[in-house]
């Protein structure tokens, strides 16, 4: 059963953002130090990335670990009230993310998902992204 009531769990929900999240950030600045320029949220690409290098034609998806389901991680936790719903949610949001990848991947861009749990090892995150980013030069 949920603690909160219907009006207090809907204002916490509207709190959430989309965008511009910390672990968002965190990538960002890792991007911005690492020398590469990029733009951000682009709404003519499917699944408006959150994060493209133009010049490399990479675009980069930070998702959250519980609303998109990062496999095997204990921030992908479900909820135990409304439980219908959160996995009607959850496997809409899966199946959006897997389109959005293949509609990107036939447009020639390629793609960089980064996990919110990824966000907290910044060594280890800089590290990644400079293979990842250093495969996607031509």
């Amino acid at each position: 059963m949920d603690r909160l009531t219907p009006s207090h769990r809907s204002w916490n929900m509207s709190r959430i953002k989309s965008r511009d999240t910390s672990p968002e950030l965190k990538v960002r600045s890792l991007l911005h130090g690492l020398g590469y320029r990029f733009r951000l949220h682009r709404k003519d690409l499917p699944g408006t990335p959150d994060i493209i290098l133009p010049k490399y034609r990479t675009v980069i998806f930070v998702h959250g670990c519980f609303w998109h389901r990062h496999p095997e991680c204990k921030y992908a936790y479900s909820p135990k009230s409304n439980v219908e719903f959160w996995e009607k949610k959850f496997k809409a949001n899966v199946g959006r993310d897997q389109t959005n990848v293949s509609m990107l991947q036939e447009l020639g861009w390629k793609i960089i998902v980064i996990w919110e749990c990824q966000t907290r090892d910044l060594e280890h995150l800089k590290y990644s992204l400079k293979a990842s980013l250093s495969n996607a030069c031509y």
